[in-house]
Order: C-alpha cells, then structure tokens, then sequence
C-alpha cells in the first residue's frame, strides 16, 4: 500500500494549487487523512485534518484559504489551496489512517511528498 500525492508546483503568490493523494494497493477503509508540510529548515507541520464522515480542522495559518475534502470510495484526500503565499512553500505530505485487513490493526502510512513553491 502506497499513498501517491500529485499536484504540487510552482505558482505566484495569490495563486491557487490543488493536492491530489490516493491510496494505491487494496485498501479495506480509510480514516482520518491529513495534509502536513515542511519547510526548509523547519519542523513538519500539520495542515488541515479530516475525518471519515468529513469534519475538518485547519492549522490557523491556512484557514480560509485551503480547503480539504475526500473521497472514500477511491481512498482519496485532496487540498484545495488559494490566495497562495511565500510562506505557502514547503514539501506537502498526505497522512492517512488505513485498514487493509480486515481484523487487523489501522496502520499510518505516508506519502512521499510534493513540492510547493510560491514566488512572490
């Protein structure tokens, strides 16, 4: 099982950019799913969370201005991303709680990262 991110770029600030992350493989359920990012020389952060039956959260940085959303029939996570800043920059990465046995323990799996850039 793999978690495959795509979407990432390069885009001038007050621009907008959409995350894609899907979960490869067979999965039996998805969870709670999550977007994190990491700047150049600083700790990864959490971006926004949502759970299974859609409630959100957002890191105060970004709220208004991103969006996350999921479909669970395809064990996707998705990041809608607007009015991009400079400090929007950083390495994005989808999180997710799956199931792929049924009976067995939810593991936490990552994906491998998208990179974001936004000139200003």
């Amino acid at each position: 099982v793999q978690l495959v991110e795509s979407g990432g770029g390069l885009v001038q600030t007050g621009g907008s950019l959409r995350l894609s992350c899907a979960a490869s493989g067979y999965i039996f359920s998805s969870y709670a799913m999550r977007w994190y990012r990491q700047a150049p020389g600083k700790q990864r952060e959490l971006v926004a969370h949502i759970t299974t039956g859609g409630s959100t959260n957002y890191a105060d940085s970004v709220k208004g201005r991103f969006t996350i959303s999921r479909d669970n029939a395809k064990n996707a996570v998705y990041l809608q991303m607007n009015s991009l800043k400079p400090e929007d920059t950083a390495v994005y990465y989808c999180n997710a709680d799956l199931l792929v046995v049924p009976g067995t323990k939810v593991d936490n799996y990552w994906g491998q990262g998208t990179q974001v850039t936004v000139s200003s």
